[in-house]
């Protein structure tokens, strides 16, 4: 489950730039291109650099700063080879008045250990 969080003013992010926000955990890149707003996963899957760092590329893509991967910031595809199905995961955005939002779903919970229990639990004894 997701739910919008605000994360900048819409003067925050200047046009053909993107900014890094944390949003439940995870780092998002926030970028506006074209007068609209995209939102991906700031690391690169490669090797993890910031991909909020770079400008984008008229066909609307950001290169990692690192290795020179290029993603799309409106489908997280990674451009240089989008037969690999490597992507960068990509979040819903809108507008609240003056506020960019954005929506990343929360993390999974861990899983509960030890949930069932065996008889040498129950009587402390070995069987």
């Amino acid at each position: 489950m997701s739910e919008f969080q605000t994360v900048a003013n819409v003067n925050d992010i200047p046009e053909g730039q993107g900014r890094c926000f944390p949003v439940n955990g995870t780092m998002v890149g926030v970028f506006l291109h074209q007068g609209e707003y995209f939102a991906i996963n700031d690391f690169c899957p490669h090797m993890g650099a910031s991909l909020s760092e770079s400008p984008i590329a008229e066909d609307g893509s950001v290169m990692c700063s690192w290795h020179a991967w290029c993603f799309s910031i409106k489908d997280g595809t990674w451009l240089d080879n989008s037969k690999s199905g490597i992507k960068t995961p990509t979040y819903d955005v809108r507008l609240q008045g003056n506020e960019i939002q954005v929506a990343v779903p929360l993390p999974d919970p861990p899983a509960a250990k030890g949930s069932a229990s065996t008889d040498e639990e129950s009587s402390g004894e070995p069987s």
